[in-house]
């Protein structure tokens, strides 16, 4: 079974598109997350769920 480990980012109601974007691009550049889930909210919050994958190392010996 895959386990995720999630984040999650909220933008402002004043926040770019451009602005968004390039934090969710080095997330996902540099920290290995991907897109999980995006909710825009009435006042035009933003959350974004981001998951990337826990790797679980098993001993051979």
């Amino acid at each position: 079974m895959v386990e995720y480990e999630y984040h999650v980012v909220t933008f402002p109601r004043g926040s770019t598109r451009g602005e968004v974007r390039r934090v969710l691009t080095d997330h996902a550049e540099y920290g290995h997350w991907e897109l999980s889930r995006v909710r825009l909210y009435w006042g035009g919050a933003r959350r974004v769920w981001l998951r990337r994958k826990i790797i679980r190392v098993q001993r051979t010996a």
